[in-house]
């Protein structure tokens, strides 16, 4: 097998732990796949016609749903395990569907690769409310010395302009 399908497997595994751990709520395992420079970004989507730009609100100059850091992200961890929060109590089912998995560019002999993957994420609460979410994730991964791979950047595509869910608690 190619040295590029070989790494290509190991980061469908990665991908797959990841999707466990966030389904099984093992929320501070997930934070230790973070790098600590890691950007965690969510643009909003607008229709445009075919012959316009900006489509995606940018970064650092425009609002989006997500634009966080690894702090940020164990701050909404840490209020999660509250028990106080509005939106996730009684908690989520959620289930992650990651797939179309591709690395797209390597770099430094393979320690830093890009990825693009795909996302069906469902999410059900309470009696009767059902949230699905769609999209694309553009991830940047990092080898760390040990061997393991840490999440440096992560771009989220929602395939929806309108964001039809009460709240925001998933993570993508």
């Amino acid at each position: 097998m190619p040295h590029g399908d070989v790494l290509l497997r190991e980061l469908e595994g990665v991908y797959y732990r990841e999707a466990d751990l966030l389904d099984d709520r093992e929320f501070e395992q997930w934070l230790e796949m973070l790098d600590d420079d890691l950007v965690y970004w969510m643009p909003l989507v607008r229709n445009v016609s075919s012959r316009e730009s900006g489509e995606f609100s940018q970064q650092g100059t425009d609002m989006s749903w997500f634009d966080e850091d690894k702090v940020t992200l164990g701050k909404r961890i840490a209020q999660l395990k509250t028990g106080m929060h509005w939106s996730e109590e009684p908690v989520s089912r959620v289930t992650r569907m990651i797939s179309n998995i591709r690395i797209v560019d390597e770099r430094d002999e393979g320690r830093e690769v890009t990825v693009r993957s795909k996302f069906i994420l469902y999410q059900n609460r309470q009696d009767d409310e059902v949230n699905m979410f769609v999209g694309k994730r553009r991830d940047t991964w990092r080898r760390r010395p040990a061997g393991s791979w840490g999440l440096v950047r992560r771009d989220i595509i929602l395939d929806q302009n309108v964001l039809l869910a009460k709240s925001l608690s998933v993570f993508f």
